[in-house]
């Protein structure tokens, strides 16, 4: 039996906070579902994340856990201020992110999270084959495009992402390549 645990009863709070890189949803987390919630902090370049949730704390009140998505965009000192909000606050930091871009070149908070995370859960995704998916390919007006700048934002200008297997990821490279040597 799972028994349900509310946290803003025991006066203790989950923050949520994003990149404000993600302009999708503006100030809130949008899931692909729906979904929304309004964000707490928008991390801007430069942002002492430490201290931002540290001035927060005494503020508002205590903390569950903190709650971080798009974590691919955090600067590499900031994964390490969330890091310390684990020591130093005593706060669980639980973030959500992509390992690699649309090239599977690695971004700079997820490469900093993979080498100092104290656990890393993968979340599945099905590729429209129904393989594994590894890759995330890059949608622009419907067709896959394998160059341009490392982050563009989903949903906007035309750009969307498809969770692909690696076999259907070099397959639509491959293809793309081909069909631009032709012109």
């Amino acid at each position: 039996m799972q028994v349900a645990y509310n946290y803003e009863e025991r006066g203790m709070r989950v923050l949520i906070i994003k990149p404000a890189v993600d302009t999708k949803g503006d100030d809130h987390v949008v899931s692909r579902l729906g979904v929304s919630r309004k964000v707490d902090i928008c991390v801007t370049p430069g942002l002492d994340v430490f201290e931002a949730i540290q001035q927060n704390i005494a503020v508002s009140g205590a903390l569950a856990c903190v709650l971080v998505d798009e974590s691919q965009f955090l600067e590499r000192e900031q994964v390490d201020q969330l890091m310390r909000v684990t020591v130093y606050l005593d706060v669980p930091v639980i973030t959500y992110g992509l390992r690699t871009d649309f090239n599977m070149n690695g971004f700079e908070g997820s490469i900093r999270l993979l080498e100092i995370a104290h656990n890393v859960e993968e979340m599945k995704t099905i590729c429209a084959c129904g393989r594994k998916a590894l890759f995330n390919g890059r949608k622009v007006g419907g067709r896959f495009v394998f160059e341009g700048e490392q982050v563009a934002i989903d949903m906007q200008n035309d750009v969307e992402y498809q969770s692909l297997c690696a076999s259907c990821y070099f397959k639509e490279r491959e293809k793309y390549f081909e069909e631009k040597a032709k012109n």
